[in-house]
């Protein structure tokens, strides 16, 4: 896969790369937008959103941003942009990336990529045909817990690792509506989805393939149509069970991470502050810390006693660095790096999320193909739950 054209001024250094952003809700002002303007070798060139309230956001933060009212108004322009970032709702996520790469621009899709496994691989074969780049959005795998649990592993901490619990719970007892907690399929709402998306990453990541995944989902809340409260148990390739749960309705929250291995545990409580810090119009600088926590929120390595009655030692927690992650963008475009998320690795993600869809409904445990390439239809379903 090529690099896409960078632009060169008078120095050395090249010109930044200019980004057309699609969407300014959640995720494209509150993730994205500051991050790409933190980003060495980056511009925020143009918001594509029609809402006045969301300009008049936008350009208070970015003075000099250029506005587009849909689209396809950056197709009529793709000589002037160099990278696409798309943070609209997730019905939207297909048919943008694909007019993106079909204009010969590379392309950042927040996650969930797409509504299936193969949707998300015929992008990435279309990214692959006109030799451009497409990236998925996985921010959480710059969190601050999972970068220091990763370092555990790889140092031996644990010995063994056997069971990995992961949480991302939340106590909303009154649904907000819009289209996350929609029931329409086409909406691709619902938590499975969303929080899901990040907690089976992430242990697709420290753990390798799933071979077996089953699922509890309900909606729990009055006025909710979507998934809000969710269990999923995988089988990793290489022997680990992974248990994540994902929730909106968790009046008492549980640990973010519980890591169970043959010499001793990790336990860590509380989410990486990052996301806080952004949604408070934190941002993130050279010159400053980032990601950086509190030392009562560390985490506690040991054996044989909780950590909430003193059992383990406080490990540090290492800082969250959401900014690596268009940093890495920018080097794969540069030709200096490789592409941090991929999209097959999304799909492989959405292999794992289907099946939990599926296994919740039927009341069954699905097996997952060997096959890394193969499709999720092709997954079987046994052992009634």
């Amino acid at each position: 896969m090529t690099a896409h054209t960078t632009h060169e001024t008078s120095g050395t250094a090249p010109a930044p790369l200019r980004v057309g952003l699609v969407g300014y809700g959640l995720a494209g002002s509150v993730f994205h937008a500051p991050l790409i303007a933190a980003t060495d070798g980056l511009v925020l060139d143009t918001v594509v959103t029609s809402n006045e309230e969301r300009r008049v956001q936008a350009r208070a933060e970015f003075p000099d941003v250029r506005f587009a009212a849909s689209p396809d108004e950056l197709w009529q322009r793709a000589d002037e942009l160099d990278l696409i970032v798309i943070a609209s709702p997730n019905k939207t996520h297909v048919p943008v990336a694909t007019a993106a790469l079909k204009a010969g621009l590379p392309v950042v899709v927040d996650k969930p990529i797409a509504g299936t496994a193969a949707e998300a691989r015929e992008l990435a074969a279309l990214a692959e045909e006109r030799g451009v780049l497409l990236s998925v959005f996985q921010n959480r795998r710059w969190d601050n817990d999972f970068l220091t649990l990763r370092s555990l592993i790889a140092d031996g901490e644990l010995g063994e690792v056997q069971r990995f619990e992961s949480r991302f719970e939340r106590w909303r007892p009154q649904p907000k509506g819009g289209w996350r907690e929609s029931g329409d399929p086409q909406e691709i709402g619902g938590l499975l989805f969303d929080l899901g998306s990040h907690v089976v990453d992430q242990a697709l990541v420290l753990f390798g393939p799933a071979v077996q995944v089953y699922a509890e989902s309900d909606v729990r809340r009055p006025g909710a149509a979507a998934d809000d409260d969710t269990f999923l148990a995988i089988t990793h390739e290489g022997g680990v069970r992974s248990h994540l749960y994902v929730s909106a309705t968790t009046a008492q929250l549980g640990p973010r991470f519980r890591v169970l291995g043959s010499t001793a545990g990790y336990v860590k409580y509380g989410l990486d502050p990052q996301e806080a810090a952004l949604r408070e119009g934190a941002r993130p600088s050279p010159d400053g810390p980032w990601g950086e926590e509190a030392e009562e929120l560390w985490g506690r390595l040991g054996s044989g006693e909780s950590p909430l009655t003193g059992g383990g030692t406080p490990v540090r927690t290492l800082p969250g660095d959401y900014p690596a992650y268009y940093a890495a963008v920018t080097d794969a475009l540069r030709g200096k790096g490789e592409n941090p998320v991929t999209a097959l690795q999304a799909a492989a993600t959405l292999d794992v999320l289907e099946a939990a869809r599926r296994s919740a409904r039927d009341g069954v445990t699905v097996t997952l193909p060997a096959a890394p390439s193969s499709s999720p239809a092709d997954a079987h379903e046994e052992h009634p739950a």
